[in-house]
């Protein structure tokens, strides 16, 4: 499932918009702690000169609400 996100999210990665919409979507599928790090690391590399406040946020907003639940 991982693999096929980052495809998504290199084919949507033209829209900041959808950017975020399928980065968000992406973390709610993903549950393991090292996996979502792995591919933290992933989209920094990939995305983090083009999207570096949206994948920060997205990720802030994904491990608050983790700590909650």
């Amino acid at each position: 499932m991982l693999e096929l996100t980052k495809k998504i999210l290199v084919k949507v990665s033209f829209d900041a918009k959808l950017f975020q919409k399928e980065l968000l979507k992406s973390l709610n599928w993903i549950t393991d702690a090292e996996e979502i790090k792995r591919f933290q690391e992933w989209c920094i590399v990939e995305f983090g000169a083009k999207y570096p406040k949206i994948i920060k946020k997205t990720f802030a907003q994904v491990s608050l609400s983790s700590i909650r639940n």
